[in-house]
C-alpha cells in the first residue's frame, strides 16, 4: 500500500520549470526611424501610429520618441529600427535596439 502511494507521487512529479526566457510575458516591440544617435551607445527612435481621434474619429498621427540603448553603436540617422521594452536602464532609456530593418 506505501508502495504504490510512493508511485503515486513519484508519476505526479512536476517537471523542472522551464528558463525565464521561455516563461516570461511578451515584451512591448515598436518599429520607428532613427532620428539621432549622437550619444554613446544611445539612440532615439521616433514612431509614428495612426489612430483616430476619440471625439471626432478622424484618423490623427500620434509620434512618440523613444530613448533606446544601442550597444554596438550599429543604427544610424535615418535607419528604421525594431525596439524592444526593457528594464530601465538610464534615466530615460527603457528600450533596446534588436535590429536595424532597413538602413
Amino acid at each position: 500500500m506505501a508502495e504504490q502511494a510512493t508511485q503515486d507521487r513519484q508519476s505526479t512529479a512536476q517537471p523542472p520549470p522551464l528558463p525565464a526566457k521561455y516563461t516570461r510575458t511578451g515584451r512591448k516591440t515598436r518599429v520607428g526611424e532613427v532620428i539621432s544617435e549622437r550619444m554613446n551607445k544611445t539612440i532615439v527612435v521616433r514612431t509614428i501610429t495612426r489612430v483616430p481621434h476619440p471625439k471626432f474619429g478622424k484618423i490623427v498621427k500620434q509620434i512618440r520618441r523613444f530613448y533606446a540603448h544601442d550597444e554596438e553603436n550599429k543604427a544610424k540617422t535615418g535607419d528604421t529600427v525594431r525596439i524592444m521594452e526593457t528594464r530601465p536602464l538610464s534615466k530615460l532609456k527603457r528600450w533596446r535596439l534588436v535590429e536595424v530593418l532597413q538602413k
